[in-house]
């Protein structure tokens, strides 16, 4: 009997000890696991950092955070932005531009474009001191619009008739419930068209370019890289081996320097982020073919007619 009770001790003193020693185990993989996704972090060493810009460009408050930092980071040397995006809101493109230029203060800057940069694209790396784009690439796109449609004939058709009641005539216009009187179509064009006049000066001050030139490139088309060369647009062809090339001839950026990603320091991390992901991807608006993406107000948007 008492070998029996000497041998359940010792199974639970190992069984115990098994416990302990695996969730050390699984602390130091979690230690292991924080470290290994914030390596953009705590490097050390001057370097020179990328930032990727794609997709939809939209006023980006985590972004602009991780800039700031970036700004102050003196391992720094140099920014790098990739931008392969068709545009987005202005406010968000004109974020992005004051974001870059600000770090551009401190340590150079140079825009490379991808496939398409084009609007709030071009807008947003026009904050760069330098700008490379491929033979290829599609830019330009200057301008800016406000969409809207009038179903009331549709409503008519079918017996319906909405009501709305405003404070004054301007209020929540254009509505799609509401004829688009020619009195809100001057308000809105109005407000288009300042816009549009700053996206203009913008790139006239930024390309060192008279107004009237700027003007009559900025008809709202799209240029290829070679094009956007020859107008000014840009200032070389190339990708991202000629942005260092540039670096290091013309800003004495030390040669050889490693290249690293900068990530964007979300707030939603953990499983919040990727059940949001989740969520987004189910009922975000482009899912249901709406293409939404939460571009309220104005746009500075280029897209090829699908019809």
């Amino acid at each position: 009997m008492s070998l029996q009770a000497d041998y359940v001790v010792d199974r639970r003193r190992l069984k115990r000890r098994l416990v302990f020693w695996r969730l050390c185990a699984l602390v130091l993989l979690a230690v292991a696991g924080v470290a290994l996704t914030n390596t953009d972090k705590v490097t050390g060493g001057d370097h020179i950092a990328r930032l990727a810009i794609s997709g939809i460009i939209v006023d980006d408050f985590d972004r602009e955070q991780t800039l700031k930092k970036l700004k102050d980071d003196p391992t720094i040397r140099a920014l790098i932005v990739r931008i392969d995006s068709p545009g987005g809101t202005v406010v968000g493109g004109e974020n992005l531009y004051h974001q870059l230029k600000a770090i551009g203060t401190e340590k150079p800057v140079v825009a490379v474009m991808g496939s398409v940069a084009t609007s709030a694209g071009y807008m947003a790396a026009r904050g760069g001191d330098y700008l490379i784009a491929r033979a290829g690439s599609l830019t330009g796109s200057i301008g800016v619009l406000l969409q809207t449609a009038d179903i009331t004939g549709l409503l008519d058709t079918i017996g319906i008739k909405p009501e709305t009641i405003k404070s004054t005539p301007l209020k929540a216009q254009p509505n799609p419930l509401e004829p688009f009187t020619p009195e809100a179509r001057a308000a809105i064009q109005g407000v288009v068209m300042d816009m549009y006049t700053l996206f203009v000066e913008m790139v006239a001050g930024r390309r060192k370019m008279p107004i009237e030139q700027a003007r009559a490139l900025a008809d709202g088309r799209v240029y290829t890289g070679r094009e956007a060369l020859a107008n000014g647009l840009i200032d070389a062809l190339g990708g991202e081996s000629e942005a260092i090339d540039w670096l290091v001839k013309s800003k004495n950026i030390p040669s050889g320097l490693r290249v690293q990603d900068v990530e964007i320091d979300r707030q939603e991390q953990g499983w919040r982020q990727f059940f949001g992901a989740m969520i987004g991807q189910t009922l975000s608006p482009e899912s249901l073919g709406l293409g939404g993406l939460g571009l309220d107000g104005l746009v500075s948007l280029w897209h090829p007619d699908r019809r």
